[in-house]
């Protein structure tokens, strides 16, 4: 996406205009916040810090309440509010989140600004936009919310913004007062959580380092390697720590993805669905870059990526195969000591970071993405010598796609047992099956599940 200066009358960016066009970008096309929050970000390094920080929490804020904003729009439209025009609705998405969350602008500003963000092809929908918000500022005392002791499940998907199929599906599986709590944390910011690179320095030199350079950090509770960052003067990629391959990205979820398989020096692995490399390079790190580990992908960008980084934090024993996982691979069955295969899945567990998933993803998508999963899991087994290990992991919630999978392939595989007991893993992140499941509400991370199964001599 080529992203151009807006400008205003005032002669400043406008972080509204640029919000509304990265939120039809996302509409129109399933695209993603974060990648094109960062194009603008980079480049106008030498903006207003404070116009960065309204975009991103415009374009963030209103994803995440898009639920409960658009209640507000459907009560006050007399229209087909699902014919509406995406960037109208974008611009009175983004108005209401000023109005109920933001403080920065006057509520009348806001109205006056969003009316001009109207484009010049559709002068008709000023009068719309200009009297809808005017409609919300003089009787939103007076919106009809709903019950929560009526119909909890539409209580939750409206004031905690997420689509009713999924909180019905939710209750189900958890209850209400856990579903009130799990789509609550997915509206909160996430930690800005970073792995430290054991092949460069230690946690503990590292968190040295930062807090020399005034940095605000705390270590991860859960992962060896995990650091959160608090505030920073400045953005990490442009640090010499980056740069120099000491620090990674990565969510303390997906860190733990690692040390559940439990990669050790000179083993053979197999990373089936590598993507960009988060968990094929901290494999590496925990192996002390001594071994082998194939990083299997159908798409080659990612792959090209995880290159990239490897050679950032020095990590030479990774190599790529652009392949689809369900095919058969260039190796001998039985031919690996631990695989990860780390599915494709729906998401739902990076709420936090990716709030459009939730808007992306319809119900009759599941059962594809369950056939994949299923599909990769069988591919997989193939590879794993006699007495290995295999972990199976998503980023999602959803029963399907977690327990009930893997239940479903220890069904078909009398050869691979479960592992309940993990040494060296945290208990905190087990459930009372011995699979690993992360939560926002209660670990502060992702939600991450994993199950760690071996293949019986």
């Amino acid at each position: 996406m080529t992203i151009r200066k807006n400008v205003s009358s005032e002669g400043q960016l406008s972080p509204r205009r640029l919000a509304v066009k990265i939120l039809d970008r996302i509409d129109k096309e399933r695209g993603y916040a974060e990648p094109l929050l960062n194009a603008y970000l980079s480049i106008h390094e030498q903006e207003d810090q404070r116009n960065k920080n309204l975009l991103t929490q415009i374009v963030f804020g209103t994803l995440r309440m898009r639920g409960y904003l658009d209640w507000i729009i459907r009560h006050y439209y007399r229209g087909t509010f699902d014919e509406m025009d995406i960037s109208v609705k974008n611009i009175l998405r983004t108005a209401l989140f000023q109005i109920f969350f933001l403080d920065r602008l006057p509520p009348y500003a806001v109205v006056n600004e969003s009316v001009a963000l109207v484009s010049p092809r559709r002068q008709n929908q000023k009068a719309l936009v200009n009297g809808l918000l005017r409609n919300v500022l003089r009787t939103k005392e007076q919106i009809p919310w709903p019950d929560k002791t009526a119909n909890p499940a539409l209580y939750i998907a409206v004031h905690h913004s997420h689509p009713l199929w999924l909180v019905e599906r939710w209750i189900a599986l958890f209850g209400e007062e856990e579903t009130l709590k799990r789509c609550a944390s997915h509206n909160t910011t996430p930690p800005a959580a970073i792995r430290v690179n054991s092949q460069r320095i230690s946690r503990q030199d590292m968190i040295t380092e930062m807090r020399h350079e005034g940095w605000n950090i705390e270590e991860s509770p859960c992962s060896p390697d995990g650091i959160h960052i608090i505030h920073s003067e400045a953005p990490l990629r442009d640090t010499a720590w980056f740069k120099e391959g000491k620090v990674q990205f990565q969510d303390e979820g997906s860190q733990l993805i690692a040390y559940f398989l439990r990669p050790r020096p000179g083993e053979k692995i197999l990373d089936l669905c590598a993507g960009t490399g988060g968990k094929a390079t901290h494999m590496a790190a925990l192996m002390g870059d001594q071994g082998s580990i194939l990083a299997v992908d159908n798409q080659r960008k990612k792959l090209d990526s995880l290159q990239e980084m490897a050679h950032r934090l020095g990590i030479t024993c990774i190599k790529t195969l652009c392949q689809d996982g369900r095919t058969t691979l260039p190796c001998q069955p039985e031919s690996f000591d631990a695989i990860l295969v780390d599915v494709p899945c729906t998401g739902l567990g990076t709420l936090r970071r990716n709030p459009e998933i939730k808007w992306h993803l319809h119900p009759t998508e599941i059962s594809k993405i369950v056939s994949l999963q299923k599909d990769l899991l069988e591919n997989a087994a193939i590879y794993l010598r006699k007495g290995g290990r295999l972990v199976y992991s998503t980023c999602t919630i959803l029963s399907e796609e977690n327990d009930d999978q893997v239940a479903s392939f220890l069904e078909r595989h009398r050869e691979f047992r479960q592992e309940r007991h993990t040494p060296h893993f945290s208990s905190f992140c087990l459930d009372e099956k011995g699979f690993m499941k992360t939560a926002p509400h209660r670990h502060n991370m992702d939600a991450f599940f994993a199950a760690l199964l071996t293949k019986v001599d």
